[in-house]
């Protein structure tokens, strides 16, 4: 794809459906009421997306004559319905923003509905689509693992108060309904990847989503089709940095939701798995298989297909320690070029797998050693900024380390 516009560009719906040869970037973009967030998917589909708009679905699946509409009659009566038989969004919106078991009712409605649209859509974009999911709920909802990434638009309340009365016209107390029956901004940042402030003018909302378009939305939809892995710096110390935990758990979300129906365990591992760490701004995350042979089969194409490729020619642990031989593992990253991830498949209770587990939890319980080794990768990374050798060079305070770790586990009964 060129870095200007993809193949199949703009809004579904426009033009023919083209059979899907391969997975495309999935882009799930939500924000609150207000926000601006149609005014970035515009800018998204005017760049090259394929935009999906939910709420344009979700007015499809209630039109006059369809099932979802005579659902929600049977459901609301027909109160919700204008005098052309149509559904009255005013209405209806009146009864459910107020009454929470009212909302989840019309939402049982309509939700399943949006989503089978929704997948149709998806199926009928270019095989080199970026494929933009505007869907104001996506949070709420608990659509967040199964999109690549999730652009959030935030924008002050006070702002998005003026703008619905200006735009819309809306009551301030029904605006303010409105607002508080969605995610709060804390919500929607803890699942966003990305976040767009729009509290200025449009010029300013244009340049920061070209910029996103441009270094982030095209690079990574190229990774994800042509497989092709994030490779990190070799050293860059960053951090310590208090998001690592929230990004992990983003990620591990999509790995899950990858893998699923299989319930796998996840763990966070590795430097920025531990709470005041400077580390290589690269996300290591172990996933637990059952063995190797699950983790070579239909697993690995879900991984990657999930925005994870498989890291070539990477099949055991190193650095380890010494004599303890070869500890087979999986490799795979990331295909998002601003978030390098590190994603070790390893066999339940496979001495890899236990070792990984066992260290980062002995550095989390002992300060004075966690300080050690800050201190040690602070100074190799000065000295050997060569990825290869800086790993290499850690592996002496490592075979301490493992000793006196392996004493802490046995002292506190700690197991995997």
């Amino acid at each position: 794809m060129s870095a200007g516009r993809p193949t199949g560009g703009g809004a579904v719906g426009s033009g023919p459906a083209i059979g899907l040869t391969g997975p495309v970037l999935r882009v799930g973009l939500t924000g609150g009421i207000g926000s601006g967030k149609s005014a970035v998917a515009a800018r998204l589909a005017a760049l090259g997306a394929v935009v999906v708009d939910a709420d344009r679905i979700a007015r499809e699946v209630v039109a006059p004559g369809t099932e979802g509409l005579a659902e929600i009659v049977a459901a609301f009566s027909e109160r919700v319905l204008d005098p052309h038989g149509a559904l009255d969004r005013a209405a209806l919106g009146a009864l459910v923003f107020a009454d929470e078991a009212a909302r989840r009712r019309l939402e049982a409605i309509t939700h399943p509905r949006v989503r089978a649209r929704t997948a149709e859509l998806v199926a009928a974009a270019g095989p080199d689509a970026v494929v933009v999911n505007d869907v104001p709920l996506l949070v709420e909802v608990g659509l967040a693992p199964t999109y690549h990434l999730v652009v959030v638009v935030q924008t002050a309340v006070q702002t998005r108060l003026e703008r619905l009365a200006r735009d819309r016209g809306m009551p301030r107390a029904e605006a303010e309904r409105r607002i508080a029956a969605q995610a709060d901004d804390e919500r929607r940042r803890a699942w966003a990847d990305v976040v767009l402030h729009n509290d200025g003018g449009l010029d300013e909302l244009h340049a920061v989503v070209d910029a996103l378009w441009r270094d982030r939305l095209v690079p990574y939809e190229a990774n994800v089709r042509e497989r092709r892995v994030v490779r990190p710096e070799p050293v860059a110390l960053a951090g310590p940095d208090p998001t690592w935990p929230q990004q992990y758990a983003r990620l591990a979300a999509r790995i899950r939701h990858a893998v699923a129906p299989a319930d796998l365990r996840v763990d966070h591992i590795g430097s920025t798995a531990v709470p005041g760490l400077a580390a290589k701004d690269v996300i290591d995350v172990q996933l637990t298989v059952a063995s190797l042979d699950e983790a070579d089969g239909p697993l690995a194409e879900r991984l990657t297909e999930a925005g994870f490729p498989r890291v070539p020619g990477q099949w055991w642990d190193n650095p380890r320690p010494p004599g303890s031989g070869r500890w087979p593992k999986r490799l795979h990253g990331s295909a998002d070029p601003a978030r390098p991830v590190h994603l070790h498949v390893r066999e339940a209770d496979s001495p890899g797998w236990r070792y990984a587990l066992l260290m980062r939890d002995h550095l989390r319980a002992d300060p004075d050693q966690r300080s050690a080794y800050l201190l040690l990768k602070r100074e190799l990374a000065a000295a050997a900024p060569d990825g290869a050798v800086y790993s290499t060079a850690k592996d002496p305070w490592f075979d301490e380390e493992q000793l006196r770790a392996e004493e802490w586990a046995v002292r506190t009964g700690w197991r995997p």
